[in-house]
């Protein structure tokens, strides 16, 4: 298992739009991803978990990806982000 810190840039933050790209990309990969923010600890691949959270830009959150493509989840997922979901 390992766990990763983003910065959330693009201007809506993870709503809509982006968290449908987010978890499109999650689902690529074989490993169980989760999302972190203070306590909280979603299903990366669940679009009402990402949306619950109320991510928004400049906020920090956690990835954590635990399977046989752990790093290749996390490096995929937080390229996206730090791309700002190409908007």
């Amino acid at each position: 298992m390992i766990t990763r810190e983003v910065k959330i840039i693009n201007s809506v933050g993870l709503h809509a739009r982006p968290a449908t790209f987010f978890i499109q990309k999650a689902q690529s990969y074989k490993s169980s991803i989760w999302v972190e923010k203070d306590d909280r600890r979603i299903n990366a691949k669940s679009l009402l978990g990402i949306l619950a959270l109320g991510i928004s830009k400049g906020m920090s959150i956690n990835l954590i990806a635990d399977g046989p493509d752990e790093a290749e989840a996390l490096d995929g997922l937080a390229e996206l982000i730090n791309t700002g979901f190409a908007e």
